[in-house]
């Protein structure tokens, strides 16, 4: 979101005070945001609390002298990347399906062509009328998106659905409104995280992956309109609901998983620390120390999941693998390239395994590119745009 600019509608309602931790949110993720409160919202917020915020004047009169002098309605609908109202109340949601304009925000929605994402907030009954659910249709059709409601405890008391969706969920559901959909109507499968390898019913042979450069290239590529598949080891974070999620444990299930969701796609990207080995015999019971001074174990060697991909029927359009590496890693990255049949690899080195940052080498048939430590989050921004440009090659 970094430098978008987001306009923050705020509706008149019990949640207004969550609209507080949106605007929050939105501008720890980089966007800039003003805010537009109706007169019902100020009797719940008042609007020094997002001037806080936002570091800028809260817009609440239509007849603004200042303002209007320079059609201020017109103004801010023009510098909006995208509009976010929330909390949307069922009176704030008809006005804007019979066209109303009746106040700064509902005249600011009958001038702008930018995205729009409204977030309902109401009691259950109000949500599940036919009116509610008539207005929200005809706002459906006219383009504009919906974040939510949740279903939960109401401030009301009742239960249903009706509740402000998270922050974070809106957050998340703005994102495509503020990205290219560039990659619309493709299927990428990623995998992510750690395997883990049993030995006995407690202990396993794993490693210090977390998945979190895996879980971010998924939330990345989805943003950009992709359908994703995420096949996730244990303790991968969990991500976009954008994001199709499949759990797994082992490099086995991981192998299976791979094969049968990535046969057919346009991307596979393969960021999982599998573990090269696995015990040769496991035990479903608890083994004992006995009276043993050591102990041995025998180690077999994992399918190479990259490999196996990269020369399967069916094999995906574009193959991207990851290597973590502790020393030559451009130049492995270079000889694994050829030898597991990829169109491009990332190497990165070991010591970035469970870090909040990473940096690396993109190495493909005509880039030799070093990458300089930076955020992961940002680093997968950098990684798909990445494979874009390598699909136009």
């Amino acid at each position: 979101m970094k430098n978008k600019k987001v306009l923050l509608g705020v509706g008149g309602g019990i949640a207004a005070y969550r609209a507080a931790e949106l605007a929050r949110l939105l501008i720890k993720r980089g966007a800039e945001v003003r805010c537009v409160m109706t007169k019902s919202a100020c009797e719940f917020v008042t609007p020094l609390t997002f001037e806080a915020l936002t570091g800028d004047l809260v817009h609440t009169e239509l007849f603004d002298l200042t303002s209007e002098r320079e059609m201020g309605h017109i103004r801010l609908a023009r510098w909006a990347d995208a509009i976010v109202i929330a909390p949307a109340t069922a009176n704030l949601i008809t006005k804007l399906a019979y066209g109303i304009a009746d106040d700064l925000l509902t005249t600011i929605m009958q001038v702008n062509d930018k995205p729009v994402l409204i977030a309902p907030a109401m009691n259950h009954s109000m949500w599940e009328s036919s009116a509610t659910e008539q207005n929200v249709k005809t706002l459906r059709l006219r383009g504009l998106h919906f974040s939510g409601p949740a279903s939960g405890e109401l401030a009301c008391g009742e239960s249903g659905a009706g509740r402000l969706n998270e922050p974070e969920t809106i957050s998340d559901d703005l994102l495509p409104l503020l990205c290219a959909q560039k990659l619309a109507g493709q299927h990428w499968v990623i995998n992510a995280g750690p395997t883990w390898e049993q030995w006995d019913s407690v202990r396993i042979l794993t490693n210090r992956a977390t998945g979190t450069l895996g879980n971010k290239l998924a939330d990345s590529a989805s943003a950009y309109g992709a359908k994703v598949t995420l096949i996730a080891g244990p303790g991968t974070p969990a991500g976009s609901h954008r994001v199709e999620r499949i759990t797994i444990e082992s490099a086995a299930d991981m192998l299976e998983a791979c094969q049968q969701q990535a046969k057919g796609s346009d991307v596979f990207i393969a960021t999982a620390a599998v573990s090269d080995f696995a015990f040769k015999k496991q035990s479903k019971e608890k083994l004992k120390r006995g009276d043993t001074a050591s102990l041995s174990v025998e180690l077999i060697n994992n399918p190479d999941i990259v490999a196996t991909i990269a020369g399967m029927d069916g094999r995906p359009k574009q193959v991207i693998a990851f290597a973590a590496e502790s020393s030559d890693h451009a130049k492995q990255a270079h000889d694994k390239l050829t030898r597991k049949g990829v169109d491009a690899i990332f190497a990165n080195d070991v010591s970035n395994m469970g870090s909040d940052g990473a940096s690396g080498w993109w190495i493909s048939p005509s880039a030799n590119k070093e990458i300089e430590a930076m955020p992961k989050e940002v680093l997968a921004q950098n990684i798909i745009e990445l494979i874009m440009e390598l699909k136009d090659e």
